[in-house]
């Protein structure tokens, strides 16, 4: 199906947050400059099915924070492959995997929580996904891998672009409206999922091991998170691209701001 774009006045303005080193290396003397990272293919999605992207600058300062989201008219929380820190969700960290720097996570908490505050769309992909249910109050499952049993292997070896495990999609969810369909098949990459989930969340997706794979706030206009990763998918995936172009649908009927 071809890709279906409007024109260029109409496009809704989609803030997407980066990944951010902040040059610091643990038993070292050198330190490099800090630096903002991002997938392509978060930008091209965006892009290709209708939207203009613009990567966030990191602050954590709320009323810079505010200012950003009045200029943007939907929210794209990116996947990380730093954990968030435990502390956030009132946990002991029990892995040993590398945290989040301080700087990302104050910066997408905050901003999750005011863009919900102010019904701006919001979509969470992976990590996005976890840092959106730990900032309206749930919790991580912090290694699916040693605390779930009979887990499937949620960190596929195959390349992105190709699904490896089957969703259900939950009945009268706004995903299973989106999908028109009670199950697909996702790619997968990733090591925690959503565990406690936050008050105003609903489940959506769920693995067949049981692995929360998606949430939904019914109170919200959009505020969706998945834990795959459809920004490989939409190119040759219809669902994949049903998720983009409604997100980015419901972010160009922003009331005037």
């Amino acid at each position: 199906m071809p890709l279906r774009i409007s024109p260029i006045n109409m496009r809704p303005i989609i803030g997407i947050t980066p990944d951010f080193s902040d040059g610091v290396r643990k038993n070292s003397r050198s330190q490099s400059e800090p630096t903002y990272f991002l997938r392509a293919r978060y930008v091209d999605a965006v892009q290709d099915l209708g939207g203009i992207p613009f990567v966030l600058p990191i602050t954590d300062d709320p009323k810079l924070q505010a200012e950003l989201l009045r200029r943007i008219d939907g929210l794209l929380i990116t996947g990380s492959g730093p954990d968030l820190d435990p502390r956030l969700y009132g946990e002991h960290r029990k892995a040993r995997f590398k945290i989040m720097s301080r700087q990302r996570s104050a910066f997408e908490l905050g901003l999750a929580k005011q863009a919900m505050k102010l019904d701006r769309p919001v979509l969470g992909i992976c990590g996005g996904l976890q840092l959106l249910n730990v900032a309206m109050g749930g919790s991580l499952i912090q290694d699916i891998a040693t605390e779930v049993h009979g887990a499937l292997a949620h960190q596929q070896e195959a390349a992105a672009t190709r699904v490896s495990h089957r969703v259900e999609i939950m009945p009268k969810t706004f995903l299973r409206k989106i999908f028109g369909s009670d199950a697909l098949k996702v790619n997968s990459s990733h090591h925690q999922a959503p565990g406690r989930v936050a008050p105003g969340l609903v489940v959506n997706a769920v693995a067949t091991d049981g692995i929360i794979e998606g949430l939904e706030s019914p109170r919200h206009r959009f505020a969706i998170g998945v834990q795959w990763h459809p920004e490989f998918l939409y190119p040759k995936d219809e669902a994949s691209r049903r998720l983009f172009r409604s997100f980015l649908v419901q972010s160009s009927r922003q009331p005037s701001r």
